[in-house]
């Protein structure tokens, strides 16, 4: 069996179903580099067995993904020279400076893998809880279907903590809707388990003690369909909305993405191309309260 640092893997159901858990609690399963590759040897291994026909992405701890890891002591090892450091920030870019080594390191990294994932030859469903916040939103849209506890609430906060166009993986207006999305991103205000539902967001609702056995039911009844059905019905609805354009739309955001991180970088001489708080930003490393997105509040 394939050994993981920062996840575990487990099969369910006779191996019809394959559970992948991040397993950071300590950092609300913010996704350093490592976590990242092995994610994607983890969805190659459920993809590669004939045996596996859905697969649950799950998180341990208080929350589903807190975003990206942005200075964790697992974070600051992987990026700096030395023999700790991981293999990937030297190659795919990682070797180049300024903006074409930012580009290239985040289309590989967080941008072409999430792309994978949302096209991989199985059907996924996220099974969600406590927060999942911009880059822990990528890890749940990528998936098929959305399974969520009554506890969890959905934000990207990246505009105004970090003054980015959201995350790379830009699927914001297609989950949301447009002025949803707006709203959002330009506030950084959350939307409940119950306000996704009503999205067409979440598929199921489940109490947060519930979750795992029920989302593992769900499973099991998706995991009756024959293997090719279940396929053709993903690529069916799949190719309809990149036929809308969600495709293109998405590498036309992922090039804003980086115009916004060479802007930042320009401006404040930060090497992770982010705003400051000297610009009117929320200070992130304080974790501001992230509030609901209620209707009749200002």
């Amino acid at each position: 069996m394939q050994h993981f640092d920062y996840l575990g893997y487990e099969l369910l159901d006779d191996g019809r179903i394959a559970v992948i858990t991040l397993n950071r609690p300590k950092q609300r399963n913010a996704q350093n580099r490592g976590m990242l590759v092995e994610l994607g040897t983890a969805f190659e291994l459920a993809e590669e067995d004939d045996t596996v026909r859905v697969v649950i992405l799950r998180g341990a701890g208080p929350s589903f993904s807190a975003g990206h890891d942005l200075g964790s002591a697992d974070d600051i090892r992987e990026r700096s020279p030395g023999p700790d450091q991981h293999p990937t920030y030297l190659c795919n870019g990682g070797t180049f400076g300024g903006v074409e080594m930012r580009h290239r390191q985040e289309w590989h990294y967080f941008f072409q893998n999430t792309k994978r994932w949302r096209n991989l030859r199985k059907i996924t469903i996220a099974e969600v809880h406590g927060m999942v916040l911009s880059a822990g939103l990528m890890l749940a849209w990528c998936c098929d279907l959305i399974v969520a506890a009554d506890d969890t609430i959905f934000a990207d906060v990246v505009g105004t903590r970090l003054g980015m166009c959201g995350v790379e993986y830009f699927g914001h207006p297609w989950e949301f809707g447009p002025r949803k999305a707006k709203e959002l991103l330009l506030t950084g205000d959350a939307l409940s388990a119950d306000d996704a539902h009503a999205l067409g967001m979440v598929s199921k609702v489940f109490p947060r003690d519930q979750l795992s056995d029920y989302t593992v039911q769900f499973a099991c009844r998706i995991a009756k369909l024959p293997t090719l059905t279940a396929l053709l019905i993903k690529e069916s609805v799949n190719q309809t909305v990149d036929a809308m354009g969600f495709a293109t739309a998405l590498d036309a955001c992922f090039s804003l993405h980086q115009l916004n991180h060479a802007h930042w970088a320009d401006i404040t001489g930060n090497p992770l191309g982010i705003g400051t708080v000297e610009h009117g930003l929320e200070d992130w490393r304080l974790s501001p309260e992230i509030l609901p997105a209620a209707k009749q509040r200002p």
